[in-house]
């Protein structure tokens, strides 16, 4: 996993204070491969209970993760009960790494 302890905590506090304590976090794409390099940090966020505002919730943790990361792009789904569930999702609880 190529992302640093301070990295991994920035991601974990952010989406804590956004999404709540009981929110889940995985890494997924090409920051779980050691071998590979550069990219963005493509993340999912799991909860258990409904979500008002989806976008909104994506876009702050997004830009917060960013900025704790000097700028690098971020991309953040939203799982939650009353959200449409895509093949997406699936790969990414699969493949990823919890936070």
């Amino acid at each position: 996993m190529r992302l640093t302890p301070k990295q991994i905590a920035a991601i974990q506090e952010g989406t804590s204070e956004l999404a709540g304590s009981s929110a889940r976090v995985w890494l997924f794409g090409s920051r779980v491969s050691d071998d590979a390099r550069g990219g963005d940090v493509d993340l999912l966020v799991e909860l258990d209970q409904v979500v008002a505002e989806p976008a909104q919730l994506s876009a702050r943790l997004a830009a917060r993760v960013s900025r704790a990361m000097y700028g690098r792009k971020v991309d953040v789904l939203i799982k939650a009960p009353n959200l449409l569930h895509l093949p997406i999702h699936t790969i990414a609880l699969a493949e990823g790494v919890r936070l």
